[in-house]
C-alpha cells in the first residue's frame, strides 16, 4: 500500500495565528505566541457587554435577546473582516507581482485550518 500523507505532518501548521505577513501584531499574539482574535482587554470588554445583556434578561427579555443578536452579529462581522483582510493582503502581493513566501501561505493555511476545525465543533444548545 502507498504511504498516506498525514495532514498533521510537520510541514503543516498546527496552531492558529491571525495576522499573516503583516506588521500589525496588535491583538494577535498572547504570551504563548498563539493567535488571538481579540486583545485581552478587548475580550474583557466584550465579556462585560455579554454579562450585561444576560443580566438584563430578567427585566427585559426581548431587549436582551435583540442585544445578544447584535453583539454576536458584530463578532461574526469582525471575523469575516479579519479573514478578508488577510486574503486581500495576499492578493495585493500577487497583483503587484511580488512573491508570497511559502511561510506566509503556510501561516494563512494554518489559521484557516484551525478556525475551520473550531467552527465544525460548535454546537447550538437548544
Amino acid at each position: 500500500m502507498g504511504e498516506r500523507s498525514d495532514v498533521q505532518g510537520s510541514d503543516v501548521p498546527q496552531e492558529t495565528e491571525l495576522q499573516a505577513g503583516g506588521n500589525d501584531q496588535s491583538n494577535v499574539d498572547d504570551d504563548n505566541g498563539e493567535g488571538e482574535l481579540f486583545a485581552s482587554d478587548e475580550r474583557g470588554e466584550l465579556e462585560s457587554r455579554w454579562n450585561d445583556i444576560q443580566a438584563q434578561f430578567v427585566d427585559e427579555p426581548r431587549v436582551s435577546v435583540e442585544e445578544a443578536n447584535a453583539l454576536v452579529e458584530e463578532l461574526m462581522n469582525r471575523l469575516v473582516s479579519t479573514f478578508s483582510e488577510q486574503r486581500a493582503r495576499l492578493e495585493q502581493q500577487w497583483d503587484r507581482g511580488e512573491d508570497v513566501t511559502t511561510e506566509d501561505l503556510r501561516v494563512a493555511l494554518r489559521r484557516y485550518r484551525s478556525f475551520f476545525g473550531r467552527l465544525l465543533e460548535l454546537r447550538l444548545d437548544r
